[in-house]
């Protein structure tokens, strides 16, 4: 898994590309904490996200959740096709509720829950 920051205008912008799997999801667990601690604003972008697992997508989950406790904002972006079939897979769309996926879930015929 590569992660890579991208300042912008004070928000932190993070690429993810590879595999979000169990074997990377600790490492980039501990990377994304600092980052939400750093920056009030993170991105995510997921365009490179090769394949993605249920450790992945607990990930994506907890980096959210934390987010919000701490007051923060975590926006995914740019999704790659594997991200959006599993977060469709998963009912996921209107947990993260971010204008991309709620697009991607009616490119895909389903609504979504906000």
């Amino acid at each position: 898994m590569d992660v890579m920051l991208r300042e912008d205008l004070g928000a932190g912008r993070v690429e993810l590309g590879g595999a979000l799997d169990i074997y990377a999801a600790g490492e980039v667990h501990a990377q994304l904490q600092q980052l939400l601690r750093a920056h009030p604003r993170l991105e995510l972008d997921l365009s490179r996200v090769e394949e993605i697992d249920t450790a992945g997508v607990q990930l994506l989950m907890s980096a959210k959740r934390t987010a919000s406790a701490q007051g923060r904002t975590l926006r995914l972006v740019a999704h790659s096709p594997a991200v959006l079939e599993t977060l469709e897979l998963c009912q996921l769309l209107g947990f993260f509720g971010d204008p991309v996926v709620e697009t991607a879930g009616a490119r895909f015929g389903r609504e979504t829950d906000t």
